[in-house]
């Protein structure tokens, strides 16, 4: 049974940090890049950090940038997002997702075949 599982998340306030963890189980984790996207209240949902399959290629989205950082252990099946500098606008339900792709990064949804459950990431004072 594929499972993706994330954790991590929670109630922050601005400028605080928090980071996210994504850990896969029933499928060969090695092949799959891994991408963290997040969706807001009457927003769609938009890829905020993307890696490869062998951590080599990374991609974050230019409202993130040197604030997140995407990372990935395979020896543990575990996907992580760093968070930093948390802006109130950073506040959605995030899901990290898996793509059967080959040496590159995708940020297209469609590409997506696995999705964990979502988690709430808050930044509120």
């Amino acid at each position: 049974q594929v499972q993706l599982v994330e954790s991590g998340g929670g109630l922050v306030q601005p400028g605080g940090s928090l980071r996210l963890s994504c850990t896969a189980s029933g499928f060969t984790w090695a092949h799959f890049a891994i991408g963290w996207f997040r969706q807001a209240p009457l927003k769609e949902r938009e890829a905020v950090a993307c890696i490869s399959k062998d951590g080599g290629s990374s991609y974050v989205v230019d409202s993130v940038k040197n604030r997140f950082t995407i990372s990935r252990d395979n020896t543990k099946n575990t996907v992580y997002l760093q968070m930093n500098s948390l802006k109130f606008e950073d506040s959605a339900v995030y899901y990290c997702a898996a793509a059967y792709v080959d040496g590159v990064v995708t940020t297209s949804l469609i590409e997506y075949s696995y999705w964990g459950q979502g988690l709430q990431v808050t930044v509120s004072s």
